[in-house]
């Protein structure tokens, strides 16, 4: 993403510590959570496709890291699987600020249904997500301001 999180933060955060690490947490779990309604919704709320058997697998793929961005290693066991985000929760209420905080699917497939092959349309739901950031850190440094009584 191009804009920072510290770019879209307003001055107030950083001078109250808590304020800045709960806008930093909670915006990124709110981005965890658009980025799995935003997957129900174009992916899985939809009809199926011939050939292709929904396991939730692509959903349940995202995975979260403080050291590199998730590889694209696993496939798809052809069993139902339910999505987990208290992995990816964990390793951002672990993440100090200043850390970069990598999320990635890890279904191989994933790249094919977000940008479309085989003739089917893309499903960008990752690039949709990631258009809302500054607007997802700036409401959620609004929600802390308040809380904070700031």
């Amino acid at each position: 993403m191009a804009n920072t999180f510290a770019a879209t933060i307003e001055g107030w955060t950083r001078r109250v510590k808590e304020a800045e690490e709960a806008v930093f947490r909670e915006a990124a779990q709110e981005l965890v959570k658009q980025l799995n309604d935003q997957i129900t919704e174009m992916v899985y709320d939809t009809p199926e496709t011939p050939n292709y058997r929904r396991t939730g697998f692509l959903r349940a793929s995202l995975m979260a890291s403080t050291d590199a961005m998730p590889q694209l290693v696993r496939d798809n066991p052809g069993v139902a699987v339910n999505a987990d985000t208290g992995d990816v929760i964990l390793v951002i209420a672990g993440a100090e600020l200043g850390d970069t905080i990598y999320l990635g699917y890890t279904a191989r497939y994933g790249l094919f249904v977000h940008r479309g092959a085989n003739g089917r349309s893309p499903r960008p739901w990752v690039d949709l997500v990631a258009q809302r950031w500054q607007q997802i850190v700036a409401e959620k440094a609004a929600m802390v301001k308040q809380r904070f009584g700031l």
